[in-house]
């Protein structure tokens, strides 16, 4: 089990707003926040848990998402096309209990923001495949990153929103009780 789960499982506050982060907000983050609300709410708990997204950088700050990103998710009943980017910052620590980031060089960018922001342990960070149990026979031996499909064609695009599916399912399933059962009362 990573350390990630194990937090989640450890955890008794209930998980309300969670961020996704990669580079530029264009790709993988914005396609994994259409999926995990999609997720979210097939599983009645879109009114309890929130999401976001961002990138560690500024390139793209308020535009939309690639257009490849937006037709792919799309394709999957995902409408992604009214997010615009952002720049993770410093109040990102205070304001989302959960952070997930797309790749390692993201994770260590998200990592020492989150050292200057003075939040303390306020939010659990972790690669968003670290919730997977075992990693994905498609990715390299051992890796747990969600590759960028920026450079890539169609088949790129489509694995993303592979891994992305299988790993917000992978969340769902591993939301601490209290997140949950708020969304029985």
């Amino acid at each position: 089990m990573s350390e990630l789960l194990e937090q989640l499982a450890q955890r008794q506050a209930p998980l309300e707003r969670i961020l996704m982060v990669c580079l530029g907000n264009i790709c993988r983050s914005p396609s994994a926040e259409g999926v995990l609300r999609a997720a979210l709410t097939r599983h009645g708990l879109e009114q309890v848990v929130t999401v976001d997204s961002c990138g560690t950088s500024d390139w793209h700050v308020g535009g939309q998402p690639d257009s490849r990103a937006i037709a792919h998710a799309a394709k999957r009943g995902h409408d992604i096309s009214a997010l615009r980017a952002r720049q993770l910052c410093e109040q990102d620590f205070h304001d989302f209990d959960l952070i997930l980031v797309m790749d390692d060089a993201n994770l260590a960018d998200t990592r020492a923001l989150a050292a200057r922001s003075n939040s303390g342990d306020r939010a659990l960070i972790g690669r968003l495949l670290d919730l997977l149990p075992t990693p994905l026979p498609a990715l390299a031996a051992g890796s747990r990153e969600v590759p960028d499909p920026y450079t890539g064609g169609p088949d790129a695009f489509e694995r993303v929103l592979d891994l992305i599916d299988v790993a917000c399912e992978a969340l769902i399933a591993a939301l601490p009780a209290a997140t949950t059962a708020r969304a029985r009362s």
